[in-house]
């Protein structure tokens, strides 16, 4: 795996899945881990799997963790004012003597807007067409520029959707709440949880200030072509078709729906030495499925 020597002392602003699987994943390597939380819940299931957590609101606490930290992983989806984890960072950046080595944002391809199912690169223009993206490209710009200002050494990562254990298409037919809604001509990637670990990590090995990376699979699909092979594969039932107006379907999924294109991992391929574990959603679900 690219960057398996990395062992750091992270930070972790946004202690949500993915944030989890990062943190882990540093424990694993032999480095530690402090996430961000500001459920107190949530920071006792963390800390009950050996990760450190604390409360972002907690301004000692938080500027002892960037001290301490060799690279730092902002999670944290946007908000209306931007991202609340560079407004929570830059204070106690701005404080300490020891800067980290790496800064990573974690984005969305949602700031590339539709393509009607063309591809979408690294260096493509941002036209975000919902306020998610809108906010992501803010957030993108507002980090770069931090970085630039302070001599931090950022990168942004953007992602597809993100599927593994526990959400995943045979979780959802599993439980029932599986649903197929058809949109012609509408394709995108997905990227497995562990893929975007490894990647993560491959880029903190080969750090490059103001790089963006797409980590996604090699090979975009439509949604009902998945879903319809993933039922497949598990024996059961395709789920019902809904309209994309129906009622039950969510607004983050409406969202969803909005974009269709195709993306290329080549840059990380090229620049991080990365490639998916799970190149297709084949293998990603296989493996889910112990195959």
């Amino acid at each position: 795996m690219a960057g398996a020597a990395v062992s750091p002392s992270l930070l972790v602003y946004g202690g949500g899945w993915l944030g989890r699987a990062v943190g882990l994943e540093a424990v694993r390597r032999g480095g530690r881990a402090v996430l961000t939380s500001r459920d107190a819940d949530r920071r006792a299931a963390l800390a009950a799997e050996g990760l450190a957590a604390i409360d972002p609101n907690d301004a000692p606490a938080l500027a002892d963790a960037v001290a301490g930290a060799s690279a730092i992983l902002v999670c944290a989806p946007p908000v209306a004012d931007g991202c609340p984890g560079l407004k929570a960072l830059s204070p106690a950046l701005a404080a300490t003597d020891v800067w980290p080595d790496w800064i990573g944002y974690v984005s969305s391809t949602a700031v590339y807007g539709d393509r009607a199912g063309g591809w979408a690169f690294e260096d493509s223009e941002l036209n975000a067409a919902s306020l998610e993206g809108a906010r992501r490209v803010r957030a993108e710009r507002d980090w770069l520029d931090a970085g630039q200002g302070m001599g931090l050494t950022v990168q942004l990562f953007r992602l597809p959707a993100l599927y593994g254990p526990g959400r995943s298409p045979l979780d959802r037919l599993r439980d029932g709440t599986a649903r197929i809604v058809r949109k012609p001509g509408q394709v995108f990637n997905r990227v497995h949880v562990d893929d975007v670990v490894s990647g993560l990590f491959a880029s903190m090995a080969r750090p490059r200030p103001g790089a963006a990376y797409i980590l996604c699979d090699d090979e975009p699909a439509p949604a009902d072509v998945v879903m319809e092979g993933a039922a497949r594969r598990l024996g059961l039932p395709t789920p019902p078709e809904i309209d994309l107006d129906d009622p039950s379907v969510s607004d983050a999924m409406r969202r969803f729906y909005l974009d269709s294109k195709r993306l290329s991992n080549a840059r990380a391929k090229a620049e991080l030495g990365w490639r998916p574990k799970y190149p297709t959603w084949r293998d990603g679900l296989e493996a889910m499925l112990g195959g």
